[in-house]
């Protein structure tokens, strides 16, 4: 079983294969063999801790999954959002947005404040000053949506 550190630091290498395929256009599988085969960390360095086997798998389930279901969720993430197209979002936000989404929708087993937390952190790493709450806010709406509970008190 990935321990907490470890999926954590899966979703930041599955943001930066979605993102890299996002901004080349392509597959998330070509963005992923790249990854692996560098493992680099977001600044160019050689990473301190060598990725494990779970994080692969883990990461590789979320690029996958993504891909595979980008155009669902895509529509969803559309839907939820008020006044913003797909297109107009900021790419990292977009691809956080799609994470999280993916993992609302078919990750049963991650709790929902989890997957929004989990979100929430990867926009205050990579994203910008208002990434925090944007992600917050449409992802607690779509799993409100999906029926998965809502973060906030009613």
């Amino acid at each position: 079983m990935i321990m907490k550190a470890g999926r954590r630091r899966a979703r930041e290498f599955a943001l930066q294969a979605l993102y890299a395929a996002d901004v080349a256009g392509a597959g998330g599988a070509g963005a992923l063999s790249g990854l692996w085969s560098a493992q680099l960390d977001e600044l160019g360095e050689p990473l301190e801790e060598p990725v494990g086997p779970e994080e692969i798998e883990f990461t590789t389930e979320l690029v996958r999954g993504v891909m595979d279901d980008r155009e669902a969720i895509d529509a969803r993430i559309e839907a939820a959002s008020e006044n913003w197209r797909l297109a107009r979002m900021p790419v990292v936000d977009r691809n956080i947005l799609r994470l999280g989404t993916w993992e609302l929708t078919q990750r049963a087993d991650i709790p929902t404040s989890v997957t929004i937390n989990e979100a929430i952190e990867l926009a205050k790493r990579f994203g910008g000053a208002e990434s925090r709450a944007f992600v917050n806010g449409l992802l607690d709406r779509i799993a409100g949506e999906l029926g998965r509970g809502s973060r906030r008190k009613k």
